[in-house]
């Protein structure tokens, strides 16, 4: 599922899930107790999932190895928070690389896994080129993965305005 900020796409991939009962909502985010705004956009999104939904917060791929039905929301925060683990922000080679490995262990428990998987993604390259080196670099990462998992999915969804678009 992608889209940009605020396009419905976390809403759509729900809608995808209705009727199943025993759904893992992963939860990619930091959770930022101190940042009332952060607060209250889990908070909506808590509000609009069943009762029946588990949600774990959690950035390791290995989650998706096991059988279910899960909803990541989303792989964006998940690039950030591995982008900060790897140490990229300050650069270097040894960085990229532990990026990069991280990277390929989600693409291989999303390929291999037995689960139902909806991802949720925003679609950072339709806009204007990040004025920073960082926001290049950002874009650039997430623009990659979104690319790898699109590629191996059984469908992919491009949201714009609320209205949900099947790409594949």
């Amino acid at each position: 599922m992608l889209g940009g900020s605020r396009s419905g796409k976390s809403a759509h991939a729900e809608s995808l899930l209705e009727g199943h009962p025993d759904v893992t909502y992963l939860a990619t985010s930091d959770p930022r107790p101190d940042d009332a705004e952060w607060q209250e956009r889990i908070a909506a999104h808590r509000a609009r999932r069943p009762a029946t939904w588990t949600t774990k917060e959690t950035t390791n791929p290995g989650e998706l190895v096991l059988p279910g039905t899960y909803l990541v929301d989303s792989v964006t925060t998940w690039v950030t928070a591995m982008m900060d683990a790897s140490g990229v922000w300050d650069g270097g080679q040894r960085a990229r690389d532990r990026l990069a490995r991280r990277v390929d262990e989600l693409l291989e428990a999303w390929v291999m896994t037995p689960a139902h998987v909806v991802a949720v993604s925003d679609e950072v390259g339709l806009g204007v080129v990040p004025e920073t080196a960082s926001g290049r670099m950002f874009r650039d990462a997430l623009g990659t993965v979104n690319q790898r998992l699109a590629a191996t999915a059984d469908e992919v969804w491009f949201v714009v305005a609320g209205l949900p678009q099947r790409l594949r």
